[in-house]
């Protein structure tokens, strides 16, 4: 079922809601636009799991990893949109961070290497925005996609806006 978001609160409550279903070594795939509200989204699951750091868009860097405040788990943000062989995921040496979970911006095409198990999240833009002085505005659909066992019992009634 599509959610709907229409302001970058309601996607970090959108997130903060997924980092509540989250364990180390789970695997979410973000997928959408530039501008989609990936990073937003991350930003609220970063902040519910109590990690040190500000979330930016790793776009430059492809990985940032974000340690716990206190004995929680890590997260490891990647942003995969300048890799240019399916190989090039494998070769950040991401499975070798333990107690982490991992969001992988743009992760589509080379989830299958990493993981046989992940939750995609794919958010759709308008090209309408809702305030026409502030261009990130505007309404999101955004759907929850379970793939592969790990994810065979997800249960999203619990999250809200």
């Amino acid at each position: 079922m599509p959610i709907e978001v229409t302001t970058a609160i309601q996607m970090q409550a959108l997130g903060a809601g997924i980092a509540k279903l989250l364990v180390a070594g789970d695997v979410v795939i973000l997928d959408g636009p530039l501008g989609a509200g990936k990073t937003t989204f991350v930003q609220g699951l970063a902040q519910e799991l109590g990690v040190q750091g500000a979330v930016t868009s790793p776009t430059f860097v492809m990985a940032r990893i974000h340690k716990p405040v206190d004995a929680g788990i890590a997260l490891v943000h990647v942003d995969a949109y300048r890799l240019d062989e399916k190989s090039e995921l494998s070769d950040l040496d991401l499975d070798a961070t333990t107690n982490a979970v991992f969001l992988i911006e743009w992760g589509l095409p080379y989830a299958k290497n990493f993981t046989d198990s992940w939750l995609e999240v794919r958010i759709a833009r308008s090209a309408l925005a809702a305030d026409a002085s502030d261009a990130a505005s505007g309404l999101r659909t955004v759907e929850i996609i379970a793939v592969g066992d790990g994810w065979a019992n997800l249960d999203l009634s619990g999250i809200t806006l």
